[in-house]
């Protein structure tokens, strides 16, 4: 097994987990999983989470009904039923975790949209999908979890089409965080280490693409991990009633490596749009 099929078999196990499902849904809102923006510090995780995806349409500038929109690493789908809702596009999911996109099935279902938003199980280091079939790519907080992210790159220049945007935003270390801070988020993620924004500006820069900015907002990283392990503690009592006291105690732990690692100047988070020329 490649390292690349290794990173995905452990981050399909890992969501396909019932504790983490059980997590997510519970303390996340059940509709996204990705860092939130928040307004306030007392904002809900699931408002602040619905605000990124907000975010993201915004820095789009040709979404409508007849645009074709790929979310690589979908997770519930929350971002999938606003484009649809609100701009008429169709959407296809792609992620790796069966009990996610079940769950993200039934979500369209009940809001009527199955019509406009197919969800694929599948990694996106190889993409079921046809050469130059997407409008825009889209991604929250996924691309971390690769084994392979400069192919995962390559393989969203296949697909999209030309002028082409693909928005993304994901966890990384900063471009001056020392190698050896980061060991221990990196084992809880089973990960050999964490993209920068440089790199993932370079893989763009390599492809050829015009790079349309990248927004940094770390207070959002450290305001979000905050707000998770406080409505964890307050849960704790609720949410070991349907998952184990050990997953908490982890989850936990990493939370509060991600809040330190953000304090610190170590660990970031943003908004990358990139164009296909």
């Amino acid at each position: 097994m490649s390292s690349s099929e290794q990173a995905t078999t452990i981050a399909r196990d890992y969501y396909n987990s019932t504790d983490a499902d059980r997590f997510y849904a519970s303390v996340w809102g059940g509709e996204d999983i990705h860092v939130g923006m928040y307004r306030d510090a007392n904002e809900p995780i699931r408002d602040a989470s619905h605000r990124t995806v907000r975010y993201l349409c915004e820095r789009l500038s040709n979404l409508n009904a007849n645009s074709r929109v790929l979310d690589i690493g979908s997770g519930y789908g929350g971002a999938a039923r606003h484009l649809a809702q609100t701009y008429g596009c169709h959407v296809t999911c792609l992620n790796l975790s069966d009990v996610e996109n079940e769950r993200n099935r039934e979500l369209n279902e009940q809001a009527g949209l199955t019509d406009q938003i197919d969800v694929l199980d599948g990694r996106f280091e190889s993409v079921p999908c046809d050469d130059a079939s997407f409008d825009i790519l889209w991604s929250q907080d996924a691309i971390l979890h690769s084994g392979d992210r400069q192919q995962v790159f390559q393989e969203v220049h296949r697909i999209l089409r030309h002028t082409g945007l693909f928005v993304m935003t994901d966890p990384m270390k900063s471009d001056t965080c020392p190698q050896e801070v980061l060991q221990p988020i990196l084992d809880r993620l089973h990960l050999s280490d964490l993209s920068s924004p440089a790199t993932y500006q370079g893989y763009a820069a390599e492809l050829g693409w015009i790079d349309r900015g990248f927004h940094q907002r770390t207070e959002d990283l450290v305001r979000h991990y905050s707000n998770v392990l406080r409505r964890t503690s307050e849960l704790e009592p609720d949410l070991q009633q349907e998952i184990s006291p050990e997953y908490i105690t982890r989850m936990k732990r990493g939370l509060q490596y991600w809040i330190d690692g953000g304090s610190n100047g170590h660990l970031t988070w943003g908004v990358f749009l990139f164009e296909k020329p």
